[in-house]
């Protein structure tokens, strides 16, 4: 991500006046964010997420139902295919309850990891001509998920109080797992957006990721020794 460094030069044709000179310069260490930056343009950031979530929902019928229409259906899907047919339902916990929880948050990722892999491409224009630190556009779609995130996640409440489940001292640690979705969809989608940058045809073999990742996790099964390996892949 480039910076802005600014110099005063005086000007030849009026004395005592200067001249601000903004030279754009890449980083010059590996990890070298320049996070000092991106909270001086920290208004800019609540404009663009703002800007994600009325373009998402606008002119849309049902609005933001949507949020807690997609993972509804999916659970539904789960809870025939899976609990029904397949005869993996969940012990000691109701199949919808179990398979909502891990839907609410996937599909946050999900969403994140999307808007995050497309938002230079996206914002091309923009990027060309104005200055302004490029974190915020990959930032800004990853905060503008949490939206949607806090609605499904009422529900999810909704859903668990319905089935008359109480919340234990264990719910104390969704904060915490919410920051490790909200950074690896943050950390995987800067590498897709550079990628996406240059090859194009990135863009859709991220949904396809998003899916094997999806069954690969796994999302939908129950924690068990034999897929005990397999959950570390899990955001």
């Amino acid at each position: 991500m480039a910076s802005a460094s600014q110099t005063n030069d005086s000007l030849p044709l009026q004395s005592g006046a200067s001249a601000t000179t903004i030279r754009i310069e890449p980083p010059s260490g590996l990890f070298e964010l320049r996070l000092r930056e991106v909270w001086a343009y920290r208004e800019l950031l609540y404009f663009f997420v703002w800007r994600d979530v009325k373009i998402r929902y606008k002119q849309t019928a049902i609005g933001v139902l949507w949020v807690v229409l997609q993972p509804v259906l999916t659970m539904l899907v789960f809870t025939l295919f899976f609990g029904r047919l397949a005869k993996l339902a969940p012990q000691g916990i109701p199949a919808p309850v179990f398979y909502f929880a891990a839907l609410v948050p996937w599909t946050y990722f999900a969403y994140a990891l999307q808007m995050t892999t497309n938002v230079v491409v996206d914002n091309q224009r923009l990027i060309t001509k104005v200055y302004f630190p490029r974190l915020i556009l990959p930032i800004s779609s990853a905060l503008s998920g949490l939206v949607d995130f806090a609605i499904g996640f009422v529900v999810l409440v909704i859903f668990t109080l319905a089935y008359g489940i109480r919340p234990t001292l264990a719910a104390l640690w969704v904060p915490v797992l919410l920051l490790l979705a909200f950074f690896t969809a943050l950390g995987v989608g800067l590498w897709l957006s550079a990628l996406n940058a240059l090859y194009r045809d990135v863009r859709y073999v991220v949904p396809f990721l998003i899916n094997f990742w999806m069954f690969a996790s796994p999302v939908m099964a129950q924690r068990k020794p034999s897929i005990t390996p397999a959950m570390g892949l899990r955001p």
